[in-house]
């Protein structure tokens, strides 16, 4: 998909269904290495990242077919190495998860630094630190990670940062060491808990996923399992903001409710009608919205992948609004577009202030990553006019069928 074209104005009204959690899918797809056996994920995103990471898996010797949609059988019994350095891994930042996978079950892996959205520094420096301290030695070679390691034995490991992808890449790595490992200072996300499951399920040991100390008890090996994939909670917030910035009433189906509470609070907090039933959530506008503070924050605060579209939203939101990103210092590269559609944003280093406009007015923009995209549909959506979103490849890498699933809540939109 090379640009979606939108005309603004249109209310969005009606249901929509949220697809699996593409923060989740990518890193159990990989740890089905980890089993040397056959496993049937369900309830994946259809999206550029999991057929880039079927390509992957493909590549180092599992044997992977799509039995429907959002179903896959990947079989990983006659991988013999977990060692990917060509171009494909620069293509998505979930290619390090082989790093720990290929770890735990070969005790060496060999991948190509990783690629994914260019939104600022994202050191991998806390997963190399919990190798090491479960007995891998870790160097870096023109542009290679290294992995190697005689016997993994288990450790305790502070991450000085929350890391999400070390916390599941340390998850990985310690499930077939021996003895016990506690991760200490650990991401608490919905995926950290779903990864766990994933592996308990196939005869892991972890305990206390979901919270900032995890307990991983060794087992010598794995079989494989049937498993779905927990609903996309970043989604499921994206079309919510989508549906406020228009003004519109919809009804989001298949959703944790409590993984979108730091969402729900905000919105409510704008003045937004927010109604939770038991999988659904459903976003009501009756009046005018007020501005908000945000602040990015380590689960369960503010998400960082809905800061980019709540700053969208909040361009039009009357009064004015201070957004900090505390997890990725390059988060407001997609700021520049935003103001060829008329936004009055100042960024300085990692706050921004937004003053609203009255009106956005629809012109050619340029998506930079995946959820700076997802930012300029929500923009779009609300704008006067026609606009142009070029590079949307990258809103592909996370959205199942978005163009579909915004023609059948009423928006005029396209692909060019």
């Amino acid at each position: 998909m090379k640009k979606i074209i939108i005309k603004g104005g249109n209310k969005l009204r009606g249901t929509v269904n949220i697809s699996g959690f593409k923060n989740a899918a990518l890193p159990i797809m990989v740890a089905t290495i980890l089993t040397k056996d056959k496993c049937i994920i369900e309830n994946l995103p259809m999206i550029r990242d999991v057929d880039c990471l079927k390509e992957i898996l493909i590549k180092i010797g599992a044997k992977v077919k799509l039995i429907e949609k959002g179903a896959m059988e990947i079989d990983t019994t006659n991988i013999e190495k977990c060692k990917l350095t060509d171009d494909i891994n620069r293509k998505m930042r979930a290619s390090y998860y082989l790093l720990g996978a290929g770890l735990g079950r070969f005790k060496e892996s060999e991948v190509l630094y990783p690629g994914g959205c260019d939104i600022g520094v994202r050191p991998i420096d806390q997963h190399i630190k919990g190798f090491e301290a479960l007995g891998a030695t870790v160097e870096i070679d023109h542009g290679i990670i290294k992995c190697k390691a005689d016997k993994l034995r288990g450790n305790r490991i502070y991450l000085d940062v929350v890391s999400v992808g070390a916390t599941i890449n340390i998850m990985m790595a310690a499930t077939l060491a021996e003895g016990i490992t506690i991760i200490e200072n650990a991401a608490r996300e919905p995926h950290i808990v779903d990864v766990a499951n994933f592996i308990n399920a196939c005869g892991g040991k972890i305990i206390g996923a979901g919270t900032d100390i995890i307990k991983i008890v060794g087992v010598e090996r794995l079989k494989g399992c049937n498993y779905s994939v927990i609903p996309d909670q970043i989604e499921a917030g994206s079309y919510m903001i989508m549906g406020v910035a228009t003004e519109g009433d919809i009804i989001v189906n298949n959703v944790i409710p409590k993984h979108l509470e730091p969402v729900t609070a905000k919105l409510r907090e704008m003045g937004v009608e927010v109604t939770e039933y038991g999988e659904s959530i459903r976003v009501t506008v009756n009046k005018k919205l007020r501005s908000v503070d945000i602040k990015t924050l380590p689960y369960p605060g503010f998400p960082t992948d809905l800061q980019q579209l709540m700053s969208a939203l909040l361009s039009k939101t009357k009064g004015t609004s201070v957004v900090t990103e505390t997890i990725f210092d390059g988060r407001f590269k997609f700021v520049d577009e935003l103001k060829r559609m008329g936004a009055n944003i100042l960024v300085d280093g990692r706050i921004a202030v937004i003053k609203g406009v009255e009106n956005l007015m629809g012109t050619r923009v340029e998506a930079k990553d995946l959820r700076g995209g997802a930012a300029l549909i929500v923009a779009a959506l609300s704008a006067n006019g026609v606009t142009e979103i070029n590079k949307a490849y990258h809103i592909e890498r996370g959205y199942e069928d978005i163009i579909d699933k915004l023609l059948n809540l009423g928006a005029d939109i396209k692909e060019g």
